[in-house]
């Protein structure tokens, strides 16, 4: 059985897509995916497997640019109503440190990288990282 490029493409674009389910990369083997899927339909017209994995690279390389967009950064997310916690280590100037926030510890980060937090001290939430909060002490907002 010989096999055309059109259907080549159409099961490589599957296998790409499915191994996003399993592996997830960042949409990266998705987006192949998807760009194998639009070659399938151009090799209809255009015979020439060396331009068709040309036009592969060059739609796989734009799509996954242009999905960077869609994916999250890792940006510091605003708490709605600013809340209190209290320090239960000292968090040093630029480091994290452990706070007690909503009955849990967690790590928190001073939103002044050169202010240090002893333990044992009031601060407020201001935002959020990840697993880590960003807090200011509560005596600079009262002062």
């Amino acid at each position: 059985m010989l096999w055309n490029p059109t259907l080549l493409w159409l099961i490589s674009g599957a296998l790409l897509c499915l191994t996003e389910l399993f592996l997830p990369t960042a949409f990266v083997a998705f987006m192949m995916g998807l760009s194998a899927f639009a070659v399938a339909g151009i090799s209809l017209f255009l015979p020439y497997l060396n331009i068709q994995i040309f036009l592969w690279m060059v739609l796989s390389i734009l799509l996954v640019l242009l999905s960077r967009r869609l994916v999250p950064k890792g940006k510091v997310r605003a708490i709605e109503d600013s809340q209190e916690a209290k320090t239960l280590t000292e968090i040093p100037p630029g480091e994290t440190g452990r706070v007690i926030y909503e009955g849990n510890s967690w790590q928190a980060r001073c939103e002044d990288t050169s202010a240090a937090i002893p333990p044992n001290q009031n601060v407020i939430v201001v935002g959020r990282k990840g697993t880590t909060l960003i807090v200011v002490p509560e005596n600079l907002l009262h002062s």
